[in-house]
């Protein structure tokens, strides 16, 4: 029986006694210990509820996550919400093995080119919940799955069919024994979706007894998606058939909007079956040439072990030393930071371009799914720090798509631009690279780009662009969107400074100044105004109708916040720092009123404070800028107690590609990048004794002394043996490596980050 562990196995033996075994040790210290990181991932921690987060298997950054795809369960009060990912923890049935995920999303699509291993008569159709018999797909329970990084196991009730799973960057690798032969067949539904996609047109076609090649286009959150395959078997097929739905085709192809193919193999004489499916968004010709390169024999555990060493790789980018519940929730946290953005391009570097035609290597490795929106707030200032040799790569595809669609990426997938969520969310991401000094692109066409997004003539960014406010009855999420805009033209104004173009840096400094439009100091809060003299009426600040007031996701109550490059200046506007912090201590004490409609994002609630959606995770760390850093401190760690678990159900919200995740890891550490442009990391309370980030050519080690519990507050701290006494760290001293000392203490330190000169601010 196969139990679900955390890198440990308990194996019983034939003479009944327990034997462990760990997981892949392939990491080494100075010291030469061996270590293991990916012993403490737990691949279930976000499967449950609203985590949203991919189950199976994958390596950093794959194109490829081959995993199980569940019914959707459209019963739940989200309808089918919570299988974004395609996998839930509450689900009973699997329906197949597709090989595209989406992790932690709010919409679903994807989960493309299912397999299924089965046996008996040849069902075509899905089954039904708790109804086995009534179409393809099994019964599976938890006590027979097992997930580890770079792999998934589970056994199949119905088919009694042990599957195993592991993948490369391109190539998903199945392997399966049957213990029922009778009609073994392999499945492909090229027509399977979760629900928020549908097929425009598949084809398959047999290449020899072993390969089968073809596509599959779909129209979905992506408008025109394209996925082709190569399927290699390690047994011929004794025959073969193809549907459209559940018409036959004869002959060695078929095309149609609905295609399936039943392949037949003697699983009497050979019980194990192979398959390995390379993917490509170019040509099956490409698929076929990834398998080539990538995995060009048949042996499984060589694939797997390849697959935990490339995790093991990443996740020791940071060395922790905490109790091993922290360690568990903190690497399986880095772990799903990793999947996103993910590779695009195919082997030999050819890749799908935003104007959805082919193109050729461009001499760097292209990046797909970017929830810009979420991830500029901390995943990609955590990867200027730990996958710096990626920075130069992210930016030079969005330089590519700026070419190709005409404007820079929202929310970007499979060569599709959704225009999902609100601001130009690119631009900050891009002007931290500049800031921070990365090279590798063209800074000129960076910055044109840039620009051009604040340019454009739509969604009030033409009423940004004349120094005015957003009138809230011509344009929806007035308050959101105006603040969004104001933190990209900070960027903007920043670069501008750098590249010396003053007069931008003075029009986009104002314009970043422009959410003081928006702050009604009658109310405390953020509000949609009509004109000079009026404000939208009547006012609700707890209301947060979906996509139906002058909020995204959201209410007064959190977007009053929402001024991360402007901090001192939301102090100000509020009457000082007195004001200001006895409305923002208001914030967790209110009462959290939803209502029935609000946005299932609004989640993770201290009073009004909703820890499951990005816009917020920033604020507690706004105490630092009015000199109460221990309020900072009192507030992570209710809220990494509160909100993160080792349990399937431990995210508060759906993962957003990594950025729940990454508040975590960042948080962890004990630092946050309130301003994601800035080059500076305000401190926090850090959960760890010692941590040590492999990033530059020297490690940077930070070292907590007293930590515990109680011991939340920062007393002080020292780096490279001077004393310290700002509440904040630069991004060039960590990368330059060194050592932070940090004392903790039960009680708020007496000076530590209280002095204005040591408080946060823009550093570079």
């Amino acid at each position: 029986m196969r139990k679900r562990a955390i890198g440990l196995q308990a194996v019983v033996n034939p003479l009944g006694l327990i034997i462990f075994s760990f997981s892949t040790l392939v990491s080494f210290s100075q010291a030469g210990k061996k270590q293991s990181f990916t012993e403490y991932v737990d691949p279930f921690i976000g499967t449950a509820e609203h985590g949203h987060v991919f189950l199976g298997a994958n390596v950093p950054a794959g194109a490829v996550q081959l995993g199980p795809s569940n019914i959707i369960q459209t019963w739940d009060k989200f309808n089918g919400w919570d299988w974004c990912s395609g996998y839930n923890y509450s689900s009973k049935e699997i329906l197949g093995f597709t090989h595209t995920h989406l992790s932690g999303t709010g919409i679903g699509d994807l989960n493309d080119i299912l397999i299924l291993p089965a046996n008996g008569s040849l069902q075509l159709e899905k089954m039904k919940i708790e109804d086995p018999a009534s179409g393809y797909g099994s019964s599976f329970s938890h006590k027979n799955e097992t997930c580890k990084p770079g792999y998934y196991r589970v056994y199949l009730d119905k088919y009694k069919v042990d599957a195993q799973l592991t993948a490369t960057e391109r190539v998903g690798f199945h392997q399966y024994k049957y213990e029922k032969t009778d009609n073994a067949h392999l499945l492909i539904d090229l027509s399977f979706g979760m629900g928020w996609d549908a097929p425009v047109d598949t084809y398959i076609e047999k290449l020899n007894d072993s390969t089968f090649t073809g596509y599959r286009f779909s129209k979905g959150w992506a408008r025109d998606q394209r996925v082709y395959f190569a399927i290699k078997l390690s047994q011929p097929v004794t025959k073969f058939s193809f549907y459209d739905s559940t018409t036959s085709i004869a002959g060695n192809k078929a095309k149609g909007k609905f295609v399936k193919a039943a392949l037949y193999f003697n699983a009497t004489a050979n019980p194990k079956m192979g398959v390995k499916v390379g993917l490509s968004a170019v040509s099956a010709a490409n698929a076929l040439g990834n398998i080539k390169a990538e995995v060009s024999g048949w042996d499984f555990e060589k694939i797997k072990n390849q697959a935990a060493d490339k995790w093991n790789k990443e996740l020791g980018k940071i060395e922790i030393e905490a109790d091993r519940k922290i360690k568990t929730i903190f690497y399986s946290a880095l772990f799903h930071s990793l999947f996103a953005p993910s590779i695009f391009n195919d082997h030999n570097g050819d890749y799908l371009g935003a104007d959805l035609k082919p193109h050729s290597n461009p001499g760097y490795t292209t990046y797909n799914l970017f929830s810009l929106w979420d991830t500029y707030r901390g995943l990609h200032p955590l990867a200027t720090i730990i996958q710096p040799e990626k920075v130069s790569d992210y930016i030079n595809t969005f330089l590519a798509i700026y070419k190709e669609q005409g404007k820079l990426p929202v929310w970007h997938f499979q060569g599709n631009e959704t225009n999902t969520m609100i601001g130009y969310p690119a631009v900050p991401v891009i002007a931290d690279a500049i800031l921070k000094g990365f090279k590798g692109f063209d800074v000129n066409l960076a910055y044109e780009a840039m620009k051009h997004s604040a340019m454009q003539q739509k969604d009030g960014i033409q009423f940004i662009q004349k120094l005015q406010f957003i009138p809230a009855d011509s344009v929806a999420e007035s308050v959101a969107k105006a603040q969004e805009y104001a933190i990209g033209d900070y960027a903007i104004a920043q670069v501008a400074k750098k590249l010396n173009k003053q007069d931008d840096y003075r029009y986009f400094s104002q314009r970043a100044e422009l959410y003081k439009l928006y702050f009604d100091p009658s109310t405390g809060f953020m509000r949609g105004r009509l004109s000079k003299e009026t404000w939208r009426s009547p006012f609700n600040p707890f209301s947060a109708l979906h996509r139906q007031n002058d909020y995204c996701e959201g209410n007064a109550w959190q977007y009053t916040w929402l001024v991360p490059h402007d901090a001192n200046g939301l102090i100000e506007l509020m009457g000082g720092e007195q004001t200001f912090i006895k409305k923002l201590d208001s914030l967790f004490s209110a009462t959290p009123v939803l209502n029935e409609s609000s946005s299932p994002d609004i989640s993770g609630m201290i009073g009004q404070y909703a820890q499951g959606n990005e816009p917020n995770h920033h604020i507690t760390y706004l105490y630092a800028y009015a000199g109460q850093p221990w309020k900072t401190a009192e507030k992570i760690r209710q809220i990494a107690d509160s909100f993160y678990t080792a349990q399937p159900n431990g995210l508060c919200g759906n993962d957003d590609a990594g950025e729940m995740s990454t508040w975590y890891v960042l948080s962890t550490m004990g630092l946050y990048p309130v301003n994601p442009v800035s080059g500076t990391y305000v401190m926090g309370s850090p959960l760890i004794n010692k941590a040590v980030i492999h990033s530059g050519k020297k490690p940077f080690t930070i070292k907590v002394e007293n930590n515990s519990k109680a011991n939340l507050y920062i007393q002080s701290m020292t780096l490279n043996g001077k004393p310290y006494p700002y509440s904040y760290l630069l991004h060039k001293d960590i990368v330059a490596g060194g050592e932070l000392v940090i004392k903790m203490g039960n009680k708020p330190g007496e000076k530590w980050g209280i002095d204005k000169k040591y408080r946060p601010g823009f550093q570079f």
